[in-house]
């Protein structure tokens, strides 16, 4: 499986913690671009707003650091597409790229969730006499 390739049939635990970590990646990205530009304006003025968003993108920094780990359990990510997602969180806008990829993932897991319970109903009523 290549790096960005989204899997099949991924139960509906893995599609919460995919889900999860993507609710957590953009906000997490838009963080980090506030606490930059704060940090600049800290340098520039004297507006010193650092310290709160430095708490707040800390938080969200965490949560999805604990989210990616969660979602690399359930899904069992190939090392490679691990390690993407989570260098795309130490990146000033990554997180935008993480949700469009997640996204996909998601979106592809849903699909095949819905196709089995599909095929399952058919089979039943394949059985019923």
């Amino acid at each position: 499986m290549a790096i960005l390739e989204t899997p099949t049939g991924l139960p509906p635990k893995s599609v919460s913690a995919l889900r999860r970590l993507r609710l957590v990646s953009v906000p997490e990205a838009i963080s980090f671009l506030l606490l930059l530009g704060c940090s600049v304006l800290k340098r520039t003025s004297d507006f010193n707003a650092v310290p709160v968003m430095g708490a707040v993108h800390g938080v969200l920094f965490i949560m999805y650091v604990l989210f990616w780990a969660d979602a690399w359990n359930r899904v069992r990510w190939p090392l490679g597409r691990a390690a993407l997602l989570f260098v795309l969180a130490v990146l000033p806008a990554g997180g935008f790229f993480a949700d469009r990829a997640l996204r996909r993932e998601e979106e592809a897991g849903v699909i095949a969730a819905r196709a089995r319970k599909e095929q399952h109903a058919r089979r039943a009523d394949a059985e019923k006499p």
